[in-house]
């Protein structure tokens, strides 16, 4: 916990020193006013029931006046101070946080659903916990000034109460702590929930799902799981409310027959004139004082103690090691000469979950085109995942030019990797911005991109577009001019987007490894067959691994490899693995015979 308080101060502070420095100044003013305007109106009191003193008003009626000023105007000081760190602290915390999964060089942390979770709490409690934690230290500042001057009242007053004020407050700190627990372990006991929820809201508004979703009548079934979600997260929340409600309401009626005690004494003491009526006044605002700020420490305690347990999660991810060990001085990237190995690579995503890759050792040689065939699940996207280093093997190693993965500068080494993936995404960019992140330093070179677009035959649907390179391809938003204009955004078609992501892929003119996963998918025959015609000339001469469940696309690779159950089965060329006639020539023999029957048909 200390751990925790310590970050989020610090971060509190390195984000707007000036306006935590403003924060404290003003709490400590904040603090001091209320016992001050108890005392001056004790004075003005006690001067009025006394005849001819009244030229001793002015003095305490003018700073009471000007307490009275300052009471206005501190608490709106403070919140634009408040805010104005928040939105420091906003964009710090932010950063600190992406830069940090930015450090996350591999794919583990981002498909597993635990560290999905503790991402959310992260987000929500890097952006709010150091600001609320400030707030809190402040506000538990603020009322301790305020209750040390009262309870200085009480004291010179009437000693009891202010013992009898304590007493009552001691089972509220307890019990406010509890419940503070509790609201944290429910924001994490429902994260995934809430998550899910989430989910299907978005479903039901996502311009991409609209389709199926009208098509299926999915609507009111998404509906009612986000609503069920949403009744689970609130009855939960609503257990811990009710439980606050009755603690907080039997403390509370604790604390008023305490204070009613308190006055009833007062009243009786004035009677009898043990006591002014200045005393009198600065007695009830003591009682009513102490114990406003012993609730307001408790529940500024309470929120505190639950904005640092949420906070943890975001200390868990901006101090965790990077996923993938990462040497100090790794060896430079050299240019692809010889080949990559995968000497007896073994792989599964977990302890205890089914090997997906077993004991595989292949060799692709510089220059030529290595083609992965085989069924869903036979570990062909694994292997690629790890020639791009998003993992590393469990057992065995892959090599570049003899070199291990792991030893290598894994920036340098993407850097020399051109890559299209089956599940390649469409960034809600402009169509320039989409292609040109293929290659961020080539990201304004207008002429690269037209080159890679030309190449992936989709230069010619982007220039017939509203505003050709610079149409926005979405309509999630648009830039503000363009906000009433119909034509500032647009849909692609699936195969359309199949093209602009090869586009992409194609933006490293001349990479030592070139990585096709389905590139064609999604695309009708004549365009499959543009696009293959198109790549066979791209890669010529280059390091290449194609996968596709299309055989006729990989027949001419110069390496042919089977893969079932994460084992090499065979491997060869085309002819001779039809000439061999295992598993690859039944499956082509399949294939082919569904294209015969369906043009005979």
């Amino acid at each position: 916990m200390w751990s925790h308080l310590r970050g989020a101060g610090v971060l509190a502070w390195r984000a707007g020193r000036f306006m935590f420095v403003s924060q404290v100044l003003l709490t400590v003013v904040a603090g001091a006013l209320p016992v001050a305007a108890a005392w001056l109106t004790k004075l003005v009191l006690d001067r009025l029931a006394v005849s001819g003193a009244r030229v001793d008003l002015v003095v305490p009626a003018v700073a009471l006046g000007g307490v009275g000023v300052l009471a206005v105007v501190v608490p709106q000081a403070k919140q634009f101070a408040r805010a104005e760190l928040a939105r420091s602290v906003a964009l710090s915390a932010g950063g600190a946080l992406f830069a940090a999964l930015n450090r996350f060089v591999g794919l583990a942390r981002f498909e597993d659903p635990v560290f999905r979770d503790r991402l959310e709490l992260a987000q929500q409690s890097g952006r709010q916990a150091p600001t609320q934690l400030v707030g809190t230290a402040l506000g538990i500042g603020q009322a301790a000034i305020t209750l040390f001057g009262f309870v200085g009242t009480l004291v010179a007053t009437a000693p009891w109460t202010a013992v009898a004020v304590g007493v009552a407050a001691l089972p509220t700190v307890r019990a406010e702590l509890a419940l503070s627990r509790r609201r944290a372990a429910i924001m994490w006991d429902t994260s995934q929930t809430a998550r899910r929820e989430i989910f299907y809201a978005q479903l039901l508004v996502d311009p991409q799902a609209a389709k199926e979703v009208r098509l299926f009548g999915l609507g009111n079934f998404f509906r009612g799981r986000m609503l069920r979600d949403m009744r689970t997260v609130q009855a939960s929340d609503r257990r811990v409310d009710r439980r606050e409600l009755a603690v907080q309401g039997l403390l509370g009626l604790a604390g008023a027959v305490v204070a009613a005690a308190g006055l009833v004494w007062a009243v009786t003491a004035a009677h009898s004139g043990r006591l002014t009526i200045g005393d009198v006044s600065v007695f009830v605002a003591a009682v009513a004082g102490t114990q406003s700020s012993l609730g307001s420490i408790i529940r500024e305690t309470a929120t505190a103690h639950q904005a640092l347990l949420t906070f943890g999660h975001y200390q868990a991810i901006v101090t965790a090691a990077p996923d993938l060990p990462v040497r100090p001085q790794p060896t430079p990237v050299c240019r692809l000469r010889r080949g990559i190995e995968l000497r007896d690579v073994w792989f599964r995503y977990g302890d205890g979950l089914p090997w997906v890759l077993r004991g595989v050792n292949l060799t692709i040689p510089h220059g030529t085109a290595l083609a992965l065939v085989g069924l869903n699940g036979a570990g062909k996207s694994t292997l690629v995942k790890l020639l791009c280093r998003f993992y590393d093997p469990t057992r065995g190693s892959v090599h570049w030019d003899g070199v291990d993965l792991r030893d290598l500068d894994i920036e340098q080494l993407r850097g020399r990797i051109g890559a299209v993936f089956q599940d390649f995404m469409s960034y809600d960019l402009d169509a320039r911005e989409n292609i040109g992140v293929g290659d961020l330093p080539a990201i304004d070179a207008v002429d690269r991109i037209r080159s890679a677009a030309r190449a992936a035959h989709v230069d010619g649907v982007i220039a017939g577009l509203p505003r050709g390179y610079d149409t926005m391809l979405t309509r999630i938003f648009f830039q503000h001019a363009g906000r009433d204009d119909p034509e500032s955004g647009v849909f692609l078609s699936g195969g359309q987007w199949q093209r602009v992501g090869l586009a992409r892929a194609l933006m490293r003119v001349t990479p030592d490894l070139l990585i096709l996963d389905e590139p064609s998918a999604g695309l009708d025959a004549e365009a499959e067959h543009d696009i293959h015609a198109r790549l066979r000339r791209h890669r010529a001469g280059q390091t290449s691994v194609l996968i596709s469940h299309r055989l006729s696309a990989v027949r001419d690779a110069d390496h042919i490899v089977v893969l079932a159950d994460g084992a090499i089965t065979e491997q060869g060329t085309h002819d001779g693995l039809m000439t061999t006639g295992g598993r690859y020539a039944d499956l082509f023999r399949l294939q082919a015979k569904g294209y015969h029957d369906g043009a005979v048909g």
